[in-house]
């Protein structure tokens, strides 16, 4: 089960890889339940997102019920929020580096929480890491950041 996703380059049938300097569309699928195990409810996959400064997150809607809206709480400063319609397809193109949580509405206090971390994240990493969640949600970002903890220790030592 992949829950974390890094900026990848595509791969034409020829083998040959296309790198790309520019700004890459990234996916998050919001369902009920996940495809891979159906033990897990109301889920953004990939919930953990690594990407460039410029790239987009679309958010696309899997099974009807849920939306995209960012934590106020953990937006780095100077960057704007968002909060789609509910069963709407949605982007957003991340033009500030930090660290931005979110979550679905309706289903926040039963953890359908998510991460993505943007160019250098660490401005408002801590803070983001400390904004106070209840229910399923606080357990669900506490793994979050474990493995963001990972990542971003492995990106450093690049």
């Amino acid at each position: 089960m992949q829950l974390l996703a890094e900026s990848q380059t595509a791969e034409p049938e020829t083998g040959d890889a296309v790198v790309s300097d520019g700004p890459v569309s990234h996916e998050v699928h919001m369902y009920s339940k996940h495809p891979e195990d159906s033990k897990l409810r109301n889920v953004f996959v990939p919930d953990l997102l690594q990407v460039k400064l410029g790239d987009t997150v679309k958010f696309i809607v899997e099974d009807k019920g849920h939306n995209s809206v960012s934590d106020k709480n953990m937006l780095p400063e100077g960057a704007d929020g968002w909060k789609s319609k509910l069963s709407k397809e949605f982007e957003i193109t991340l033009t500030t580096e930090g660290t931005y949580g979110y979550f679905c509405l309706p289903h926040r206090s039963l953890g359908m929480v998510g991460l993505i971390l943007v160019g250098d994240a660490s401005g408002n990493y801590q803070t983001a890491k400390d904004a106070k969640q209840r229910g399923k949600a606080k357990t669900v970002y506490k793994d979050i950041f474990e493995r963001a903890d990972v990542m971003i220790a492995a990106k450093s030592e690049r």
